[in-house]
C-alpha cells in the first residue's frame, strides 16, 4: 500500500499528442511517469537516468551512441543515462512507466 502518493491531473503531451504521460510522486522524493505513445518514431532527451519499463505494447529503442535499434514488449526495460537521448519507434500503442535514478 501506497500513503502520500499524488498524481498529476494534467497529462503532459509531446509530438502533437502522440505520446501523453502523467507524474507520480511517491511521498519519499521518489517519482515515476506514466504514459501512452501512439505508433511512430520519437526522439527524447533525458536529464536524470531513468529506466522505462514496457507495460502493453511493443517498441524498438536505440540509445545514444548505439548504432541498432533493440525491440522491447512486455515487462521488459530499458535504461537511459542522464543528460542523454534514445530514439524510439513504437510499433503499436504503447503504455509504460519510467522510473528517474538520479
Amino acid at each position: 500500500m501506497f500513503t502520500k502518493v499524488s498524481v498529476s491531473k494534467i497529462s503532459q503531451l509531446y509530438f502533437e499528442g502522440k505520446v501523453s504521460s502523467r507524474q507520480i510522486d511517491l511521498g519519499d522524493g521518489q517519482k515515476r511517469t506514466l504514459g501512452v505513445m501512439q505508433q511512430g518514431q520519437y526522439r527524447f532527451s533525458t536529464n536524470e537516468a531513468e529506466v522505462m519499463t514496457i507495460l502493453s505494447g511493443e517498441v524498438e529503442v536505440k540509445l545514444a551512441g548505439e548504432n541498432q535499434f533493440t525491440p522491447y514488449k512486455y515487462d521488459q526495460e530499458f535504461h537511459v543515462p542522464s543528460n542523454s537521448y534514445f530514439d524510439i519507434k513504437v510499433l503499436q500503442v504503447t503504455d509504460y512507466i519510467c522510473r528517474y535514478i538520479g
